[in-house]
This record gives C-alpha cells, structure tokens and sequence, in this order.
C-alpha cells in the first residue's frame, strides 16, 4: 500500500443503470424495492457498488447482467452525482448508466427474483434519491442524440419495421413525427438494411422488415 495518499478520505462508488425498455408503443423505466436501508423498500433504480477489482464500465455491466440477464447491452455514461447528502446512508458517489434493452429479450424470471417492475417514463413514481434526477437526465440526452442517430433500434427486435423504429423514436422524444419526413432521412442511412422479409404480425398489409448492419454503424460510431 502506498502512502501517497495517506490522510485523504475514503469514499463508496455506486453505479446506478437506467434500463430502458420499450413496449406497447411506449418507453419504459425498470424500477425496483430497495432491499436495505435507508428507505429499505423504496423504488429506485438497480444499482450496486463499484468493486476494487473492477472498472465503472465492468461494475456496470455486472449490475445490468444482474437484472436483465442480458450482455452485450447499449449503454453509455449519464453523468456522476456526487451531492454530499445524496445517500443518507454513507458518502456515496454514483455513476449513472443509462441502457436500453429489447423487452422480449429479457428474462422475466429476474423481474419476480430482483422484485423489478417495469413503468411508463411518463408516469414515473417517486423515487428514492436523486434517481428521478438521474432519468430526466439521461432522457434528454437521447433526446439530443437520437436526432444523429437512430439508437432506437436497440429497444426493438433485430428485424423491425419502419413504423416500430418510429414509434420509438417518437416515445423518446414525446412528440408525433412527420411519417413520410422520418422514412425519407431513415432510408438514407447506410447501416439501416432493408430485407426480403415481410412483417404479417403486426401489419395487416405485410410491412418490410429492415435491420441494422453493426459492422458498418461500428465504424460510423468510431
């Protein structure tokens, strides 16, 4: 053990994910009961604390591996909350991650084991914390950049249709969008493919069924 910094506080690290899901035309937060005090049975967020062993991007990933059983997630940073009565418990620093999942993708034995519910983003409850903060947050950050990129596609099956993709991006943005102006710029990005399958579920019609191409939005994303 070093000495250089002897003398200097000790402080907890916390990740806290914001798994997103989408459903029945609608965006939704995973919440669950916290299961220690303080506020043992509040709702909140699913978090946990950052292990010596483990960067913040690893503490995140095993955290939502915990209560998705999903890898390979979309996720990115919100922000760090560090306000020095945010934890009532302890000094706790946390790291927000905001992820969005495919529902069908998740397995709904978690839900019952974590005691985990799904919410619509536009009815959220109270929350423990800053967590409401947190969500507010990372929702407008997709906000912005779900105008330069169309990461709505990772809340849907790997095939999807054009009027599901907009659908999501119109819950992530909370407005209508122009159909005929949405598939017009859509159809101009070259990691978005088009196959020779046609939707008959959830189209009466028989709609196209598009996905994306990861190598080449990989290295648009470089």
């Amino acid at each position: 053990m070093n000495t250089y910094y002897k003398g200097e506080p000790k402080h907890l690290v916390s990740v806290d994910c914001i798994v997103l899901g989408f459903e029945n035309k609608k965006l939704q937060l995973l919440v669950g009961k916290r299961k220690v005090e303080p506020y043992s049975g509040k709702l909140s967020l699913y978090g946990g604390f950052v292990r010596e062993d483990e960067s913040l991007k690893e503490a995140a990933n095993r955290v939502l591996f915990q209560c998705t059983g999903i890898n390979d997630i979309y996720m990115r940073q919100v922000g760090a909350f560090g306000e020095t009565d945010r934890d009532p418990g302890d000094r706790v620093i946390s790291i927000a991650y905001c992820a969005l999942i495919n529902v069908s993708d998740y397995d709904q034995k978690l839900l019952e084991e974590n005691d985990l519910q799904w919410v619509d983003i536009n009815e959220l409850p109270e929350l423990y914390g800053d967590h409401i903060e947190m969500v507010q947050i990372a929702l407008a950050q997709l906000r912005k950049l779900i105008n330069k990129d169309p990461l709505g596609f990772n809340l849907l099956p790997e095939l999807f249709t054009l009027t599901q993709l907009q659908n999501v991006h119109e819950a992530i943005l909370g407005v209508e969008i122009d159909k005929r102006n949405f598939r017009k710029r859509i159809k101009q990005i070259d990691f978005i493919e088009k196959t020779e399958l046609i939707d008959k579920i959830t189209s009466k019609r028989g709609a196209a069924l598009y996905r994306i191409n990861k190598e080449i939005y990989n290295e648009a994303s470089l």
